[in-house]
């Protein structure tokens, strides 16, 4: 958990949460809007960490992480915090096959998540023949010296432009894991809440 000094005006929802949720200092020390991290803990394990975070691997085992992320996870903020905000103040973000998921859960749950942050997403979810109606916001960021998941953040945003949705597709310098994943958190904020 990040919990800022001031009252969250906006909460994110974040996979691999225990690399993510260190990164509320970043948002502070770039004047973002005071914003809450709820990071989501990870397994250690790669293949069960993908079969949580992707719907093609293992579709009963998404679903079950899918339940536990949004309903038990976003209950208990609302009970241990007394956060209740609406989807327009809320995102979910992953990086990743943590980007997997949070495009996963967006598309799943736009009464949840107005907005979803998506880094370097993996392979394993792709974009459906037939989108969803509504589409959350989105923001897709990816790395030059990582072509394999620039494509991937490129075919969803051409993806979701097509089917209407707000979409923001950034190009850094940069390989997989860089900085500039966690960089890229205050712009996202910014983006979908405002200064």
């Amino acid at each position: 958990m990040y919990v800022p000094p001031a009252p969250p005006e906006a909460v994110v929802y974040a996979a691999d949460g225990q690399l993510i949720a260190p990164w509320g200092a970043v948002l502070e020390a770039a004047g973002a809007l005071s914003t809450m991290i709820v990071g989501v803990h990870r397994l250690a394990d790669e293949p069960l960490r993908l079969h949580e975070y992707s719907p093609g691997f293992d579709p009963q085992r998404f679903a079950a992480h899918e339940r536990f992320f949004v309903e038990d996870v976003g209950a208990w903020v609302r009970r241990r915090f007394g956060v209740t905000l609406s989807a327009e103040r809320t995102a979910v973000f992953g990086v990743s096959a943590g980007g997997e998921l949070a495009l996963a859960l967006g598309l799943r749950h736009p009464d949840r998540f107005g907005a979803v942050f998506c880094a370097s997403p993996g392979g394993g979810y792709r974009p459906p023949g037939a989108m969803p109606s509504p589409l959350p916001r989105a923001y897709l960021v990816a790395g030059t010296l990582e072509p394999f998941f620039l494509e991937n953040a490129a075919r969803w945003a051409a993806a979701l432009r097509d089917a209407g949705a707000d979409v923001v597709m950034t190009e850094r310098a940069g390989a997989h894991g860089d900085a500039f994943w966690r960089d890229e958190l205050p712009l996202m904020v910014t983006w979908a809440f405002g200064a």
